[in-house]
């Protein structure tokens, strides 16, 4: 997310995620029960992640999750953004799963073409995630918390994959609130932090950032994940700003009255996470640094990439088997 491409998210000082776009539903829409005009249909759809992105990250994380390797394909994008917005640089990278940022349906430079082949009115900022569907040749979806329960569902995109239950029924109503506070306070706002223009705008967001980080700190204590001892949907969420954050938020954004390994509960807990079969393989730390200290020139004019600190995320997390 480039300084100069933030716009109105920035203008009055303080920043305000835009709207997503693109809102449609695979299969059977969970938020209305009315069958989409998108069927479940293995090999139709395409992702576009960029892994630098922790929007994207819960993404790949929950394609991963529900075995949907081989039946959604994806396109990486370079993590390093001009003033084009996301690219397909071409070249090859090996954090994470490995491959090369090019895609693989189009041969597009850049993610912009896709949303002008969606609507040439397009004038929004370019996001991703982007769900794609290759039968209509225009995006699906471009929210992540939507694509996201599209991978878990029963159905899936693919039509093979495994149903995760990351939002069972029982949990709902607290699910919900749960994912409200984290996506406003910790998930956005470390970037409410970050690209704050006024003092007072900056300080709000720093102050509900830790107050969530010291509510989590005691709920963890007491649970062994966020909803109790089911894993949901709210741990994926959290999990992706959590990865990041000693690493670029902390410093980068300002985040500085703790480090996440100050908090001994949640610290432990991000390790778990982390050293679950296929999660490990979604972190590409060395994108995510490239992407942050090279891409927000007002932040970072120089681009020096900091080494550290570089933390073992596969120690004992202490969190029973």
């Amino acid at each position: 997310m480039a300084d100069f491409a933030l716009g109105e998210e920035v203008a009055a000082g303080d920043f305000k995620r835009q709207e997503s776009q693109f809102r449609d539903w695979v299969g059977v829409d969970t938020r209305s029960g009315a069958l989409s005009e998108f069927a479940v249909a293995r090999g139709r759809y395409q992702l576009y992640l960029a892994l630098a992105c922790p929007w994207c990250h819960r993404v790949a994380i929950v394609r991963e999750l529900a075995g949907l390797q081989g039946a959604v394909g994806v396109s990486y994008l370079a993590p390093f953004r001009d003033e084009r917005g996301w690219a397909f640089s071409g070249e090859s990278f090996s954090d994470g799963p490995g491959g090369e940022y090019t895609d693989s349906l189009h041969g597009w430079s850049f993610m912009s073409e896709g949303y002008l082949a969606s609507d040439p009115d397009f004038t929004a900022r370019v996001t991703v995630p982007v769900l794609w569907d290759t039968d209509s040749g225009r995006i699906v979806n471009n929210e992540s918390s939507e694509i996201i329960r599209m991978l878990a569902a029963a159905d899936s995109l693919g039509g093979l994959g495994t149903p995760l239950q990351l939002d069972p029924p029982a949990l709902r109503a607290e699910l919900d609130e749960v994912n409200a506070r984290v996506y406003e306070t910790v998930n956005n706002g470390v970037y409410r932090a970050g690209f704050a223009r006024r003092q007072d705008a900056y300080e709000q967001a720093f102050a509900e950032l830790f107050d969530t980080f010291d509510w989590l700190e005691f709920l963890l204590q007491e649970r062994r994940y966020l909803l109790g001892a089911q894993l949901t949907e709210a741990d994926w969420r959290l999990f992706p700003t959590l990865v990041r954050f000693d690493e670029v938020y902390n410093l980068h954004f300002r985040c500085n009255r703790r480090r996440l390994v100050d908090y001994p509960n949640l610290w432990g807990y991000a390790r778990e996470l982390w050293q679950m079969p296929l999660i490990a393989g979604t972190v590409a730390m060395d994108q995510i640094k490239r992407h942050y200290y090279k891409t927000h020139d007002e932040l970072n004019p120089k681009r020096i990439i900091p080494v550290g600190p570089g933390y073992d995320w596969s120690e004992p997390h202490g969190r029973g088997s």
